[in-house]
């Protein structure tokens, strides 16, 4: 069975990825606008209306900001876990209340959208709720881990469980140091329930790489502390350092911010 990845934004000011068969599709995140939710999938030749569910991380607004909409309207079942749809139902960001679209999950409790066998787990992040999400299709493995504090050990079990890996890159330790955020967001970003470094992830990536990890997507990249190919350079590097190849043995992309990225297709 074929498998298509899209992340059609990453970042601060929206959130959203695809992941699809030819015959249907989930969003996990829906932190961007319907239009242009619509739009990236049209311009990649996906029907919308071939989207069966979207998946919630957690109900900060960059990643809950259409899911009212996809949900009431559109009628696509919006899973996460009760804490969150609580907290998506007191979200000011959110025009439709989730009624008759609501689904209850339950973390590391696996659950099945057709052929994808799901199961959300903790992540450490300053929200009401965070999870991530482990998504086993046929033999391929995806773990997204997006807005993690640091990387715990059940973090770790679901990343070293898969073939293809989307894990948060959001910031560049000196450029954050010398930025110009406010003492307390510094300190915001760089706690235990805040957001993972680009060394943060290479360290991960570096010394807990197989031969089993085939794609690597950093995402979920700051607007004022980091950008793409600094991102890419720091794990890039790291993981030469331990022998490990990129181009050869992974393949790395760093998701940019509010540009769809290319369409990922697997057999």
């Amino acid at each position: 069975m074929k498998i298509s990845f899209i992340s059609l934004a990453s970042g601060s000011s929206g959130n959203c990825y695809y992941l699809g068969t030819p015959e249907y599709g989930i969003l996990i995140d829906a932190g961007i606008g319907i239009r242009l939710i619509r739009k990236v999938l049209r311009d990649a030749n996906i029907d919308f209306c071939k989207i069966v569910a979207v998946l919630v991380t957690h109900n900060h607004a960059d990643h809950i900001k259409t899911v009212g909409c996809l949900g009431e309207k559109y009628n696509i079942p919006v899973y996460a876990t009760e804490t969150v749809h609580k907290g998506i139902a007191k979200s000011r960001y959110v025009e439709e209340v989730l009624v008759g679209s609501r689904r209850i999950i339950v973390k590391e409790e696996p659950f099945c959208i057709r052929d994808f066998e799901v199961t959300a787990f903790e992540v450490p992040h300053d929200s009401s709720d965070n999870v991530g999400y482990h998504i086993v299709c046929g033999q391929h493995k995806f773990t997204i881990a997006t807005d993690v504090g640091h990387i715990t050990e059940t973090v770790s079990t679901y990343l070293c469980k898969a073939n293809h890996i989307v894990l948060e890159a959001n910031y560049d330790e000196e450029m954050l140091r010398y930025g110009t955020y406010p003492a307390f967001l510094k300190e915001r970003i760089v706690s235990p329930t805040g957001h993972l470094s680009n060394r943060e992830a290479a360290e991960f990536l570096a010394t807990h790489y197989t031969p089993e990890i085939k794609d690597v997507w950093l995402c979920h990249l700051s607007r004022d502390n980091n950008h793409p190919e600094l991102a890419f350079k720091t794990v890039d590097i790291r993981l030469f350092q331990e022998g490990i190849r990129v181009g050869k043995d992974l393949s790395l992309v760093a998701l940019k911010r509010t540009t769809p990225s290319d369409i990922f297709e697997f057999e």
